[in-house]
């Protein structure tokens, strides 16, 4: 069955709303960072300072815990301004925080021990160096651009006195209203068509540095956290496909074997005493022996279906469809198939087993009575869904058939989710990243 027609993205704004919105929000990011970077750089000295006065009688150390928790506060702040300029999710680090029921002199030492929050008070010291320039430079944009470009509405308005000289005529423009007009408007269109890119620049330095210090690390860690356990996914989705594996040609192929083996056997010394039987024990023979080969190719389409490499991801899920016990509808991109829009083949790997296992579970555990998979191509990932009408009940604990699916997305770096009530329906669904 072809897939149904995606709905359609919404139409985009206006480049020129855009541009209007992107600088309102660039030109407020720094003009409003400068209260703060005062305020934390107050912060950060007084309380450098008052804790290095009064170290010798141990107060020092709640004042420096106290300075490094407000240094916390006011770079949490700074992250949540940051998503806004940066256009990256907010990342905040997982801070050291004291053990339950921690004594006063535990609590006060937990942040000393934390790298971060050293980080946010190294934030609050440096962010003035940087505010501040940039801060005077878009201000100074700002009023160049409105004063510039407005300037032939107010010109009659300035006072000049008998030697007084314009730039225009510094410049050798002449002297007059409008060499003075063009010059100044000049100048003012100039600054008010660059005042975007300067709004931009100064907002990314100041972003840029607060990101360094205050998610940088804390991204990094992240990042080393989520290869971590794609490598742990990847490892047990490895082992449990190579039990199942295992088991299916211990429980299949190889009995089968074992049984052609002694019929073999059994038809050579029958050869001599009762030609007609051995004739029969040789059919048995061959049909075990098509019976395996049958088997052997249903292993190797749950490992490598060559429908799937041949043909692409619609044509084994239509495969996989039909052969499903349970009515099944499939509603796919046909874009997916073609040539140009063929997926990596890892991609397409983890996509095929992901609704082979589900209609798989859905074949033993769900009762239903019909089933519905869905897989759409969204902007930088690979969107699947499978739903049945079923009792409902499925969880992703270890030991029941979804985990082997968790693993699986986990190990390609995407995420699953599972809303299954008692009583149903049941839903899967599992977003993969290309």
């Amino acid at each position: 069955m072809t897939a149904a027609p995606l709905a359609t993205a919404p139409a985009p704004s206006s480049p020129v709303r855009g541009l209007f919105h992107r600088l309102a929000r660039d030109s407020g990011y720094v003009l409003f960072s400068l209260p703060l970077a005062l305020v934390g750089f107050v912060l950060a000295v007084a309380g450098i300072s008052l804790s290095a006065g009064l170290l010798v009688t141990t107060l020092g150390l709640p004042v420096l815990a106290g300075v490094l928790y407000a240094a916390r506060g006011l770079a949490d702040l700074e992250r949540l301004r940051l998503p806004g300029v940066l256009g990256r999710p907010r990342v905040r680090p997982a801070y050291v925080t004291p053990p339950r029921g921690a004594r006063f002199w535990r609590r006060v030492f937990t942040p000393m021990r934390d790298p971060q929050s050293w980080l946010d008070l190294l934030h609050a010291f440096l962010r003035l160096v940087v505010t501040l320039p940039t801060f005077v430079v878009l201000v100074v944009w700002w009023a160049l651009a409105l004063t510039g470009s407005l300037y032939g509405a107010y010109d009659w308005a300035i006072p000049r006195g008998p030697g007084d000289q314009d730039l225009s005529q510094l410049l050798g423009m002449g002297d007059g209203a409008d060499a003075r007009i063009a010059l100044n408007t000049a100048i003012g269109l100039f600054a008010l068509f660059t005042l975007p890119l300067v709004a931009r620049a100064c907002a990314r330095i100041q972003g840029g540095l607060a990101y360094s210090l205050l998610a940088g690390v804390a991204e990094m860690r992240q990042r080393i956290v989520t290869l971590e356990e794609q490598k742990r996914a990847a490892a047990s989705a490895e082992a449990s496909a190579l039990r199942r594996l295992e088991r299916d040609i211990h429980d299949g192929p190889q009995q089968r074997l074992v049984r052609l083996a002694m019929d073999l056997g059994r038809a050579r010394h029958q050869l001599a005493a009762d030609p007609e039987a051995a004739r029969r024990t040789l059919d048995e023979a061959v049909a075990q022996t098509r019976e395996t080969l049958d088997e052997l190719r249903a292993l190797s389409r749950g490992i490598a279906p060559p429908i799937l490499v041949d043909r692409g991801l619609p044509s084994a899920l239509a495969a996989l469809a039909a052969r499903a016990l349970v009515p099944t509808e499939l509603l796919v991109d046909d874009d997916l198939g073609t040539a140009a829009g063929r997926l990596d083949p890892g991609l397409e790997s983890a996509a095929y087993f992901v609704v082979a296992e589900a209609l798989t579970n859905v074949a033993k555990h769900s009762r239903a009575d019909a089933c519905r998979v869905e897989v759409a191509r969204k902007v930088g990932r690979l969107e699947i869904t499978v739903t049945d009408d079923g009792i409902g009940g499925a969880h992703l604990a270890k030991g029941h058939g979804l985990s082997g699916i968790a693993d699986r997305v986990r190990a390609a770096g995407g995420t699953l989710e599972v809303a299954s009530p008692n009583g149903g329906p049941t839903r899967v669904h599992a977003e993969l990243p290309r």
